[in-house]
């Protein structure tokens, strides 16, 4: 007999997601993703001074903190020709990689793990044997006995107070937690510590952006000067001092990762190896490129190559041109918007359009109108295809072009689990790529580092181009593509420039592409093509839906409008 669950909101996400599901008997038979909140950054926008357009995008989302800038100053630069030094080049990829090192290492741990990690269980652990446990699979200088005792002893205060904190409303019990005990208290040991790690890092773009979240660009280059002279510190300055402490920073990244993360992941991955042969999603895959080097127009020096895998197939990399309209277009046939020339058209974001039209249930609802709009996202498509954007989507283009750390750590990490290549096309194997992927930039970082430094030596202290700052000589109208790999997936601004003003402006975000709704052909995205096919053990409470949809670290977009039940304005925020 058919029935619908409802799972709303996911949490450990950031945003509101809703994940509907039909079942034959306990099988996902077909899957609805719906974003539940309206993003209007795009109406802010208009009219505005597109050097300004950073510091608004970049509060779409608190968690990423910096992509949304980073897309929008590289978008204006590309509409102005705009040329950056090499040290802003260098300086801006330090600040993407701490993103990227940071974002994966909390969604691991305090996203996704919990997923796997049953925290109940870790009270019945062995202290001694959780130590062994530790040593046999990684180097963490924490991993004594006392310690996990101690650990232990503060997690079942936590129980027996009845004061859960971050580990409440969470499914311990359920029958498709595998993990030993111990493995579970290794596990949380290693959730405490990700939150007191996480504040050193993030001192990296402190350092280089004067604040996190949300640090400071510029349009050109990067706000921090450089400063070299001893009798001239200064705070505000990219000094030695600075520069030793990022030095220290990086060192700190590497080594809980190299001791826990990975050690972790693999762990836990060799508990669930079915999960590498479900929840794959459409098949397809994209990526748009990042990191590039000292001249950004070339693509193949990006770290992250360009491109487009289709139908697995890793033989084929196709080419991506963001200016193209036959490429990349939005369509809304299953979205709360309206387009002028109707629900089935699809539109490149220089030509996008931002018409909000609420026309689902009013809540509370029980369901979705499935048949009609039932999403705030748009269901963004690659020449008419879905694709699937992230972790996996880059490492399978490493992997594709033949980067040898990327191929040797993903060959080792299949011949220790006896897995297939194929593998990677599944629920942990989005996991696993955002683990692998990791060390990639890690290694990646002490080389931006090392060039800072000799360009540094070498006299070259220039952070900034202000050649194009003037407005009155940029051109009447212009428009440019804004591209970064966020660690979530590839994320584009599009910008119009008219008068020097902004006159249109569109993003489309790494959630947009994995988490839309059907297109006017009925062509499905990756969240809801990921879920068809799982059985859930026991649906009053969905595991294996959560395993599959964390698998994608989703970010549901910032909500910026508050409306009564009849959808009439209730608040209006003036930025100033």
């Amino acid at each position: 007999m058919s029935k619908r669950i409802v799972v709303d909101p996911v949490t450990r996400i950031e945003g509101h997601l809703r994940i509907e599901a039909r079942m034959e008997g306990n099988t996902i038979a077909q899957a609805w993703s719906s974003g539940t909140m309206v993003r209007g950054i795009e109406l802010i926008l208009r009219g505005r001074d597109p050097r300004d357009a950073w510091a608004f995008t970049q509060r779409i989302c608190g968690v990423c903190t910096l992509v949304h800038a980073i897309a929008s100053v590289r978008a204006v630069e590309d509409a102005l020709q705009y040329p950056i030094p090499p040290n802003a080049q260098l300086i801006r990829n330090l600040m993407i990689a701490a993103q990227y090192v940071h974002d994966h290492v909390m969604h691991f741990y305090h996203l996704h793990a919990l997923d796997w990690v049953d925290v109940v269980s870790a009270l019945k652990a062995d202290s001694a044997q959780t130590s062994a446990l530790a040593q046999s699979v990684g180097s963490h200088p924490l991993s004594s006995p006392a310690y996990f005792a101690d650990v232990a002893k503060r997690l079942k205060t936590f129980v027996e107070g009845g004061q859960w904190g971050i580990f409440a409303n969470g499914y311990w019990g359920h029958p498709q937690y595998r993990l030993p005990p111990e493995a579970n208290l290794m596990a949380v040991a290693h959730y405490l510590e990700a939150l007191k790690w996480q504040r050193e890092v993030v001192e990296l773009h402190t350092i280089l952006g004067g604040k996190n979240p949300h640090p400071n660009f510029l349009v050109g280059g990067v706000p921090c000067a450089i400063s070299v002279d001893p009798g001239q510190q200064s705070g505000t300055a990219l000094d030695m001092v600075g520069l030793g402490r990022i030095q220290s920073i990086i060192d700190t990244m590497a080594a809980f990762v190299d001791q826990a993360y990975l050690p972790d992941t693999l762990a836990i991955a060799g508990f669930y190896k079915d999960w590498f042969k479900q929840g794959e999603g459409v098949g397809n895959f994209l990526s748009y490129g990042d990191f590039p080097g000292a001249d950004p127009a070339k693509l193949d020096a990006y770290l992250f190559p360009r491109g487009v895998i289709l139908n697995r197939d890793l033989t084929t990399l196709h080419p991506v041109d963001l200016n193209d309209p036959e490429q990349i277009q939005e369509f809304i046939s299953r979205s709360w918007y309206d387009y002028a020339k109707g629900k089935e058209a699809g539109l490149h974001p220089y030509d996008g359009e931002t018409n909000l039209h609420y026309t689902g249930p009013q809540p509370p609802y029980d369901q979705l109108d499935v048949e009609a709009s039932y999403s705030w996202l748009k269901s963004p498509r690659w020449r008419g295809k879905p694709m699937e954007v992230g972790p996996l989507a880059r490492v399978l283009m490493l992997y594709a072009k033949g980067h040898p750390l990327t191929n040797g750590l993903v060959d080792s990490t299949l011949r220790r689990l006896d897995l297939p290549v194929q593998a990677l096309f599944s629920t942990l194997g989005r996991t696993a790529a955002r683990t692998l992927e990791t060390k990639v930039v890690l290694d990646a970082m002490m080389g931006w580092y090392r060039q800072l430094l000799e360009n540094i030596r070498a006299g070259d202290l220039r952070t900034f181009n202000e050649t194009l700052w003037d407005p009155t000589t940029w051109p009447r109208e212009a428009r440019g593509a804004g591209f970064t790999e966020a660690p979530r997936g590839g994320l584009a601004h599009w910008v119009v420039i008219r008068n020097g003003l902004i006159h249109n402006y569109q993003a489309v975000v790494p959630t947009t592409w994995n988490a839309g709704p059907q297109d006017a052909q009925g062509q499905i995205g990756p969240y809801e093509a990921a879920l068809a096919g799982h059985v859930l053990e026991d649906p009053d409470r969905p595991l294996e839906i959560l395993r599959t949809i964390h698998s994608f670290d989703p970010c549901i977009a910032c909500a910026v409008h508050v409306l009564d039940p009849d959808g009439k304005e209730r608040v209006r925020v003036r930025i100033l």
